[in-house]
């Protein structure tokens, strides 16, 4: 974390709940908030961490780039 006011302390979170909006919330009308999370829960387990590519990660999903990393 930097200092107090910094605009790009949560830059990347900010674009992960754009992206998770964009590509899954926007394009549905749900039911059930129970619905919306595991819906969520597949999409972060089941295509965001193990095949999206990050364009921070070297364009690597987060799981390929993990694997490098260790």
């Amino acid at each position: 974390m930097s200092g107090k006011g910094n605009c790009y302390d949560n830059a990347a979170v900010e674009i992960f709940f754009k992206t998770i909006k964009a590509e899954l919330i926007w394009r549905h009308s749900w039911q059930t908030r129970r619905a919306v999370e595991i819906v969520i829960f597949e999409y972060i387990n089941g295509f965001y961490n193990p095949r999206r590519r990050h364009s921070t990660l070297g364009w690597k999903s987060p799981l390929a780039f993990e694997r490098i990393a260790a």
